[in-house]
């Protein structure tokens, strides 16, 4: 009898920025924390710009339309 893992899909549900910090929580628990650097369109972008984002795909990314910048979770995870 073969037993496959059962895939678990993991979202995006919430975003917020800190100190330089982009923190990125996901629908497991997790939570993700990466620099500003790395992503120079937010970084640079105004506090404003920044709150205002969307969801891609129930989660899948992040879209910031004021900036036209997109994160995949995928991404973000390698």
């Amino acid at each position: 009898m073969n037993i496959s893992p059962k895939t678990l899909l993991v979202l995006i549900t919430e975003i917020s920025f800190e100190e330089g910090v982009l923190q990125v929580f996901l629908s497991d628990g997790r939570e993700i924390r990466v620099p500003l650097e790395w992503f120079p369109k937010l970084r640079d972008a105004s506090p404003k710009a920044r709150r205002h984002w969307r969801l891609i795909g129930k989660g899948i990314g992040v879209h910031w339309p004021d900036i036209d910048e997109d994160l995949s979770l995928d991404g973000l995870l390698s």
